[in-house]
């Protein structure tokens, strides 16, 4: 079970680093934006994994992390890229 679930995050972490690296050789302009959305996308899949919860705070974060994600896109996408 625990080797299913390191694979997952090392699944997801290589997901989300191959979506970042892309994303940086489109918008080449903002590598800020792009290693923050990366960074934004990696905080998700850690919460995701976590267990319990924790009294509706876990559930909270990934909410206002969704909408960080949300957010940078929007920038990105009014900046050109």
């Amino acid at each position: 079970m625990q080797s299913i679930r390191q694979f997952r995050r090392f699944v997801v972490s290589g997901l989300a680093l191959a979506l970042v690296f892309t994303a940086g050789v489109v918008t080449g302009a903002q590598p800020h934006m792009v290693n923050a959305l990366g960074a934004l996308q990696t905080a998700k899949s850690e919460l995701q994994a976590a267990q319990a919860n924790k009294g509706g705070h876990l559930l909270k974060a990934i909410d206002l992390v969704n909408q960080a994600i949300s957010e940078v896109q929007a920038g990105m996408e009014a900046a050109g890229g």
